[in-house]
């Protein structure tokens, strides 16, 4: 198999992962945040997830626009938290979450760890199981829908996988990440023009900022070999992830290289390799950039 070929093949797979860790960027003056909360607790800014605190129960938010902001977080056994966060926050902020015995809460964390470190059939269908638990036990929980949705398009039962993200609509109407998974489910049937919708959906209910979505219309644009197109979402999505997710550095390199931009082309596998040198495809990215470096001249 050739590199370029190998190359593609493992962009396929990692893409079809949720895009996570997404910090929102913006034009002009950035600030940094340190979350302070429980250990191990997940940090949302902006209904993006930007990661996890460490085993101090610290984490680092960095090109933080100077605007205000929404912060969610929440830890296994603790009750999700949101609060705004203001044009003047800056340095420590301090998030207190609070036991929660309420079960379909504690279910739902189990389900997601579950699909989130699922590696199989068997794994994924424990994951199915402990969301519908969670629904069992309340209904009206928009984000437990998704995330059932996501899991079953991961098992290929995409028409499962559209009920469930109908059901999240139900309780929550305006949801840009049902929308983006939305389109997920419609691409992956082959349905473009539907998957081509339900991303701009996406990208309309989160005011512009959903980069999963403009990763998803990059790789339809790109099935359809419009790849100046594709470029350009992908290129939004990289500024919208602010460098934590190389993999769309892959893609945008791809995109141009399809459309005859060796430049920027080489340009952004290399932004790609300084992001993750050790990464699992830094070698055929770099077989890539050298293959581009002798065929176009100084």
């Amino acid at each position: 198999m050739s590199a370029r070929i190998y190359l593609i093949a493992l962009l396929l797979i990692q893409c079809g992962q949720a895009v996570t860790a997404q910090p929102r960027v913006a034009a002009g003056p950035t600030r940094t945040l340190t979350i302070v909360s429980e250990p191990a607790a997940i940090v949302w800014l902006d209904e993006i997830r930007r990661g996890n605190t460490d085993n101090t129960g610290k984490l680092s938010l960095e090109n933080v626009s100077a605007g205000a902001h929404n912060l969610r977080v929440r830890a296994n056994g603790f009750k999700e938290t949101a609060m705004p966060v203001t044009a003047a926050n800056r340095g420590e902020i301090k998030v207190r979450l609070l036991r929660t015995t309420d079960p379909a809460e504690l279910t739902f964390q189990q389900a997601e760890t579950a699909r989130e470190t699922a590696r199989g059939e068997e794994a994924r269908r424990k994951a199915v199981d402990l969301y519908r638990q969670t629904l069992k036990a309340r209904a009206a929980f928009p984000a437990a829908h998704v995330g059932l949705a996501r899991v079953l398009l991961d098992l290929n039962d995409t028409d499962a996988a559209l009920a469930a993200i109908d059901a999240a609509r139900r309780y929550r109407a305006n949801y840009p990440e049902a929308s983006a998974v939305e389109g997920r489910i419609y691409r992956e049937t082959g349905q473009t023009d539907e998957a081509i919708g339900a991303f701009n959906r996406a990208i309309r209910e989160s005011r512009g900022f959903q980069p999963e979505a403009h990763v998803g219309l990059g790789r339809l644009y790109e099935e359809r070999g419009q790849y100046e197109l594709a470029a350009r979402e992908f290129q939004i999505a990289v500024n919208q992830l602010a460098d934590t997710e190389p993999v769309i550095y892959e893609m945008l390199g791809a995109a141009y290289e399809k459309s005859g931009n060796a430049a920027e082309a080489i340009a952004a596998y290399e932004k790609y390799l300084r992001l993750a040198p050790t990464g699992s495809l830094a070698p055929a990215v770099q077989s890539i950039v050298e293959q581009l470096k002798t065929q176009r001249p100084e």
